[in-house]
């Protein structure tokens, strides 16, 4: 029998229940996937709360990797004993073995290990639409990277670098300082006792940043925006902690002519082609070890209330998965 965590009702973790489930038969287009491990991401926990709308009962998660064992009709993208991984798909991941639609699944290389494509894919991805696709970044840029310490940071730094960028990073502890550095950040603030945006102009010798990149949303979007150089972009890309509020186009015009953007990744990797060239561009840089991902958290899936605690209260650093 396959387990699946599982809730009934938006709420805090404990909603989360692991239960057992029954995986039927792949139909036309779909693929059944026993998973080896599972992401753990901060938008989990926005469907979990209901600030991401589901259809309740629901299953939890969006990433994962395995082992296709069984392909409906007209699946021809992948084979029965491939490995695979994924991101994005309809919720579920959270599940020894699901059924699932083929087209969202990713060939896995050889030469990554099912916890490392659990642990990056949906990471590596947004860290690739945001050096590759978001703005013209070239050597000798500086960019502002706030949660420099927490899984896309840590691969951001790190391509940031092969680029030859300069990074500035916002942490929130020494601890998350010293990994964000040993990950390629240049400089790094200390977001809760420095100010962020006057730090940033000394370092730019009071010009600002051509590109903030904001994870963190709702207590950082000020700093970010207000360290824009002159017709400067901020690209917010997340909220862990609350959505940021409504801009008022004439702050764009008094801070400079700034630019701002609310990307998803969807909308990078709707195209296959596009999620093809981005994910082996990714998958390059990990193999050859150019870039490290680092999992420092692992859970079994019986432990997704407290994986959920920890996450959602800032103790963890770069990635989590669920081991099977």
């Amino acid at each position: 029998m396959a387990h699946a965590i599982r809730f009934k009702e938006s709420g805090g973790p404990e909603v989360l229940r692991l239960q057992e489930v029954v995986v039927g038969d792949p139909g036309p287009g779909e693929v059944r996937i026993r998973h080896e491990a599972v992401g753990l991401n901060f938008a989990d926990t926005y469907f979990r709360s209901g600030l991401y709308p589901a259809p309740l009962p629901a299953g939890l998660g969006v990433e994962a990797a395995g082992v296709v064992e069984a392909v409906g009709k007209g699946v021809t993208q992948v084979t029965e004993g491939d490995r695979v991984t994924y991101t994005g798909s309809p919720l579920g991941a959270y599940s020894t073995e699901r059924v699932m639609p083929a087209d969202s699944l990713i060939r896995l290389p050889d030469g990554i290990g099912f916890e490392t494509a659990a642990a990056m894919t949906m990471r590596g991805l947004t860290s690739a639409y945001l050096m590759r696709r978001i703005h013209p970044l070239k050597a000798g840029d500086t960019i502002l990277l706030t949660a420099a310490a927490g899984g896309v940071g840590l691969i951001v730094c790190q391509w940031a670098k092969l680029l030859g960028l300069t990074v500035i990073g916002t942490v929130s502890t020494e601890e998350k300082a010293e990994l964000a550095r040993a990950h390629g950040c240049d400089h790094v603030i200390h977001h809760q006792s420095e100010n962020v945006a006057e730090r940033v102009r000394e370092l730019t010798e009071g010009a600002g940043v051509p590109v903030a990149f904001d994870s963190v949303g709702r207590t950082t979007y000020a700093a970010s925006l207000a360290s824009l150089r002159r017709r400067g972009l901020l690209v917010c890309f997340g909220t862990a902690s609350g959505p940021v509020p409504p801009i008022d186009a004439m702050q764009l015009a008094v801070g400079g002519s700034l630019f701002v953007t609310r990307p998803a990744l969807a909308d990078y990797i709707a195209d296959p082609a596009e999620r093809a060239e981005l994910a082996g561009e990714l998958f390059d840089h990990v193999a050859s070890g150019r870039i490290a991902i680092e999992i420092n958290q692992r859970y079994a899936l019986e432990d997704a209330v407290r994986a959920h605690r920890e996450l959602e209260a800032g103790r963890t650093t770069g990635s989590s998965v669920f081991v099977l």
